[in-house]
């Protein structure tokens, strides 16, 4: 493997072939996927590097001290010779990234094979192919979370601890004294805590950096322009915290913070600036003066690193683990945003042309990401990341016997939430030639509430019952994602027709799950909850478009909005991300729409991750991007979409009017009524199924395609690449 060095006597860097690390006991092996550069810490320890002799005795006088002690105890001769060979040996470089963890080594279960991880340390987490990393030196990266924000872990953590230490509080104002790494992070989770921030920094445009992401204010610290905003915000007192973020051999931030901070006031050192501390100015206001080590409590402790003795929660609450997986949710929540951050990305075998640029300053940055290579086969092609798409089983199909019109349907409702009382239970609850059979809840008032709404015969909140009564023909499965599939497969196994809203499965187990049941029962009556593609009005647009004889661009702009706080939609560790809950509605439509099963999936996020952009190539060449968006306009129209293909145009606004260019201009009149999104008819389309014996309205492989296809985008998402959907044979 490849690994990114430093020969600190001659300074140079170089990219090694080095050996894979073991995966030891308490740790795992992570595959690089981005690095990130520390521009503070590492770009100091790549100018030291480049120094004389006598310049890297200046700078680190600690280490000099040591070799003085070193010579008082083992001669000049063994100290020398000590000291060259340490020096004339290559030391690695880098301490953030995020991965895939490739092996798990005994005593871990709490992360398994392709998950990916975000690790630090300045041992474990460097810029080389592949790391071992112990386990708490790295934490799981949530869902829908990019690489390369998570890849930004350590530093958070750094700055995360430094405002811990500072102990801010509502209301409080803040000053952040150098604006480089660090200082942005700090500032975004000062903003976040409900404290006002003010700047300082001497570069123009790390300020507006700043105040882009949430500082009050900016400014050179040598100008009246801190100061004045500082009175302004604190009525004349002074700031609460003062965070020093700053580097480098002047003393005017320790000087900046005494003039600035407020009596009794904290200065905290999360940088490495000098600290002469004017012992007036520092003894008047009776400032309190603390230090910030590193990601947090455990750093340094080889029993806490090295061994994975982790710190009770009830005396230590934030260990630099916890800190690491603090970060990150902030990160997936959009609470930070480490996007603006990201000056370059650099391939990682251009890693040491990166490092020159900056040392020079040809490349300005805030924050460097080393992009890494896919992992190769060992014939050396690029291997394209995959999701298998299960083959539906060829079994004996489950004897469903036409009914006769008198005889009523008779179904059974396994939940009774928002959806289904709103959207399903309305129209069939005046649908002739259905009986609703039982109402099945988990809670006994959810069900008797159904039940004297709708009409049900029975409500209960025993789900066998339902599955063991033959008399009931078909179960509809509307409750939380997370049991959606296995809810699938009892009735599956018990023989009954299954119509269960989307998702039909969060996982690919999940999903194979579903279909080990369709082989071993014979029964593949089932209906996902896709309505779209069942909309009169898109129905009607379809059929005026015509048939297609070349390859089409479909674009679907999704104006998803924001969720009300305390949504289950958010409880994504339990119930999976809001895409994978409802996004396989919109790949639904544009295969319906292109008449195919998409092949290869590409997802990308906006910062935060609630924004997707998700484009699907099918089997002709044709396209579908799906823009899934949560930052949009609430007045906007939630879904419009774009067919464009043969010299037409389908258009679809919102469900509520359609058009169609081509040879003669089609365009339906506005519907009067509230949109119609297709449940109704997919409705009678599933009744009409069930009666007959017939044909389901979907095609079982239909089904699967399109919930491998939205399992594929959180799959790209972590992995940065195009997925493709391999079809089992």
């Amino acid at each position: 493997m490849k690994q990114v060095v430093q020969n600190y006597k001659s300074g140079e860097l170089a990219v090694l072939d080095v050996p894979v690390p073991g995966c030891k006991p308490g740790g795992v092996l992570v595959r690089s996927a981005f690095s990130l550069i520390s521009t503070g810490t590492e770009l100091m320890k790549v100018s030291e590097a480049g120094m004389s002799m006598l310049g890297k005795a200046r700078s680190r006088p600690d280490q000099v001290a040591k070799v003085m002690q070193s010579v008082a105890t083992n001669g000049v001769p063994a100290t020398y010779r000590k000291v060259m060979g340490k020096l004339d040996s290559y030391t690695p470089l880098g301490y953030s990234l995020c991965g895939v963890v490739e092996q798990v080594g005994a005593g871990i279960d709490d992360v398994k094979v392709g998950d990916l991880v975000a690790c630090a340390g300045n041992e474990h987490a460097l810029h080389a192919e592949l790391n071992w990393v112990p386990k708490n030196l790295y934490a799981p990266v949530p869902d829908g979370l990019a690489p390369r924000h998570a890849a930004f872990g350590t530093v958070g953590s750094i700055a995360m601890q430094g405002v811990r230490q500072g102990e801010p509080q509502l209301g409080e104002v803040a000053l952040v004294i150098g604006l480089g790494l660090i200082g942005q992070l700090v500032v975004q989770l000062l903003t976040a805590a409900g404290v006002r921030v003010v700047g300082a920094d001497p570069d123009p445009t790390r300020c507006e950096l700043a105040e882009r992401l949430g500082a009050a204010a900016c400014g050179d610290p040598a100008s009246p322009a801190v100061e004045a905003a500082v009175a302004e915000l604190t009525d004349g007192h002074g700031v609460d915290q003062v965070f020093l973020a700053a580097g480098g051999g002047s003393n005017q931030p320790v000087e900046l913070a005494a003039r600035l901070a407020r009596d009794r006031g904290r200065v905290v050192d999360i940088g490495k600036c000098r600290l002469d501390l004017p012992w007036n100015a520092y003894y008047e206001k009776e400032l309190d003066v603390r230090f910030s080590r590193s990601y947090g409590p455990g750093r340094y402790d080889p029993s806490y690193e090295l061994e994975g003795r982790d710190y009770p929660i009830g005396y230590v609450r934030w260990t630099e683990r916890r800190n690491l997986a603090c970060f990150l949710d902030l990160l997936a929540r959009g609470r930070v945003d480490v996007e603006p951050l990201v000056s370059h990305i650099a391939d990682f075998d251009d890693a040491v042309e990166t490092y020159q640029r900056l040392k020079d300053g040809e490349l300005k940055a805030v924050a460097v990401l080393f992009r890494y290579p896919e992992q190769e086969e060992e014939a050396g092609e690029t291997q394209a990341p995959a999701v298998a798409v299960p083959a539906v089983p060829r079994t004996a199909k489950v004897s469903t016997p036409a009914r006769s019109a008198k005889t009523p349907v008779r179904l059974a409702f396994v939940g009774a939430g928002n959806y289904a009382t709103s959207m399903l239970l309305p129209h069939l609850a005046q649908r002739e030639g259905v009986e609703l059979s039982t109402v099945v809840t988990t809670t006994a008032l959810s069900a008797a509430n159904a039940q004297r709404k709708f009409g049900f015969a029975e409500a209960t909140t025993d789900l066998d019952a339902v599955l063991g009564d033959k008399s009931i023909d078909a179960v509809f499965v509307v409750t939380r994602h997370s049991s959606h599939a296995e809810l699938t497969r009892q009735a599956l196994l018990a023989g009954k027709t299954v119509f269960v809203e989307k998702p039909l499965a969060l996982t690919g187990d999940e999903l194979a799950g579903v279909l080990a049941a369709v082989e071993e029962s014979g029964n593949d009556r089932l209906q996902v909850g896709f309505n779209r593609r069942f909309a009169p009005l898109l129905q009607e647009a379809r059929e005026r478009f015509g048939a297609r004889t070349g390859p089409a661009g479909l674009r679907y702009l999704v104006n998803a909005g924001k969720l009300q706080h305390g949504s289950w939609y958010l409880q994504q560790g339990a119930e999976g991300s809001r895409f994978a809950g409802e996004g396989g509605h919109f790949i639904d439509t544009a295969s319906w729409l292109l008449d195919a099963d998409p092949v290869s999936v590409y997802a990308t996020a906006a910062p935060g991750n609630e924004d997707l952009q998700v484009v699907l190539r099918y089997p002709d060449g044709s396209t579908a991007t799906i823009s899934y968006v949560t930052t949009g306009a609430s007045g906007f129209p939630k879904e419009t979409l774009d067919l464009v293909g043969d010299g037409k145009v389908l258009r679809l606004d919102d469900f509520v009017r359609a058009s169609v260019y081509g040879g003669k201009k089609w365009v339906s009149s506005r519907l009067p009524k509230a949109r119609d999104k297709g449940q109704n008819a997919e409705l009678a389309a599933f009744i009409k199924a069930v009666r007959t014996g017939g044909p389901m309205p979907v095609p079982l492989e239909s089904l699967v395609a399109t919930t491998a296809a939205t399992l594929a985008v959180q799959a790209g998402l972590a992995g940065g690449a195009p997925v493709t959907l391999a079809r089992t044979p």
